[in-house]
Order: structure tokens, then C-alpha cells, then sequence
């Protein structure tokens, strides 16, 4: 996990052991943070989340490992491992690990 960004790209990587889990924490990495979009990694323990908001873009979320409970515009979704889901800009969304999860991020700006 000390490798940077830089010692990363042009590698092939297991992207699951990029981001490690703490406890009672969400732990976050970036990958690429450019004016057109990002790419972070997050995990999650047990009942940690994002609390309800909006994005300007739309973003697409891959569950890396384990289960959460994403909520889009009231509605609740379980997301496992190896599954996505796109959260629509400017809608409500929230999510919660079911168990602990890790999952990717993507970000493009249009």
C-alpha cells in the first residue's frame, strides 16, 4: 500500500489491496485526480457509510469486496462483490457497508 499513484500506472495492479481496512473508519485513495474525472478506492467496517448527497456527474461505483446498501432517491439497492451501480447526477444518494466492502469510484466531469 506505499506505492504511489505514479508506481502504479502502466502496472498491472490486484486493486483490492490498494486500500486497507481500519477500524470504525472510511479509508479513501486516490488513483487520478484530473480535471476530466477521478478514480478513488474506498473501504468501509461494518456501518460506516456516506451520509446523503448529491454529485454534479454521474458516478459509477464497482464493489470490490464484500456488501453495501446503496440508496438512490429513496430507493435501496444491495451491491455485492464483483457487481456496479451508476448513482445519476444531481439525485440523492447514500451508501452503507452491510459487512465491511471496499469499492472503486469513478468520476467523469462533462
Amino acid at each position: 500500500m506505499s506505492e504511489s499513484a505514479e508506481n502504479i500506472i502502466g502496472k498491472a495492479v490486484e486493486i483490492s489491496g490498494l486500500v486497507s481496512y481500519q477500524s470504525g473508519s472510511v479509508v479513501s485513495r486516490t488513483l487520478i485526480d484530473r480535471k476530466t474525472g477521478t478514480i478513488t478506492l474506498f473501504s468501509f467496517e461494518a456501518g460506516q457509510g456516506l451520509s446523503e448527497h448529491t454529485a454534479p456527474f454521474d458516478a459509477f461505483v464497482q464493489i470490490v469486496d464484500g456488501t453495501a446498501d446503496v440508496t438512490i432517491d429513496g430507493k435501496v439497492q444491495r451491491v455485492s462483490a464483483g457487481e456496479f451501480i451508476i448513482m445519476p447526477s444531481n439525485i440523492p444518494h447514500s451508501l452503507k457497508a452491510v459487512e465491511k466492502f471496499k469499492m472503486m469510484l469513478v468520476m467523469i466531469r462533462s
